[in-house]
């Protein structure tokens, strides 16, 4: 198993929510003591996508930040790792990929959680965990005690997402969740890095 980053925020792109463009908005969650960004922008040209996951890492690395992307088998061998949808296979992705790869699994049930950790994930996103302005009408699958039961069922591996505000961040971490992540609130805002800061503030992280 290959740890989480630290601190746990995982920061998912979405340029077409994005107030600005994308590589100022990731530059300010980095300044801001965000460490994990991951690629999401699977609408785009693969020779694009790689060439926009180029431009980030090259952010991300000198000061020590992950960058993984998703559903992307071939761009994620220039990055630390793959995301993958639910149902992908991350024991295929780990031959790929190599032991140190970090791969993760977008879950919406307990029972993807356990198939994907089961598969040999790093660690999975379940969620929605409320209503959110990125997929409106995209209802929570899960109620928040049922999510944590199964976040404590695998301690360490278990990724909040959707709608997770920042007053929200203690309960989740509370109840079992490893860590966080943020998409279209970071995205939309006019100074991303205050959205980071205020979620860092309530895992209890500060800016590196």
């Amino acid at each position: 198993m290959t740890g989480l980053p630290s601190p746990p925020l995982l920061l998912i792109t979405d340029r077409r929510q994005a107030a600005r463009p994308l590589e100022g908005v990731v530059a300010d969650a980095l300044a801001a003591g965000c460490r994990w960004v991951s690629l999401r922008e699977k609408d785009l040209p693969a020779a694009e996508r790689l060439a926009l996951l180029r431009r980030l890492v090259a952010l991300a690395r000198p000061i020590g930040a992950v960058v993984t992307v998703h559903a992307d088998l071939e761009a994620a061998a220039e990055a630390d790792g793959l995301h993958l949808a639910a149902g992908g296979d991350p024991e295929a992705a780990r031959r790929q990929l190599g032991p140190t790869a970090l791969i993760g699994v977008s879950c919406h049930s307990g029972d993807e959680v356990d198939a994907a950790i089961a598969a040999g994930a790093d660690y999975v996103t379940l969620g929605p965990l409320a209503p959110t302005a990125s997929k409106p009408g995209y209802a929570p699958t899960l109620s928040p005690a049922e999510a944590g039961a199964v976040a404590r069922r695998h301690p360490g591996r278990v990724i909040a997402l959707g709608g997770v505000e920042a007053a929200f961040v203690p309960g989740l971490i509370a109840s079992g969740f490893a860590g966080i992540s943020v998409m279209g609130g970071v995205m939309r805002a006019a100074a991303p890095g205050a959205v980071i800061r205020e979620h860092l503030a309530a895992l209890g992280a500060g800016p590196a």
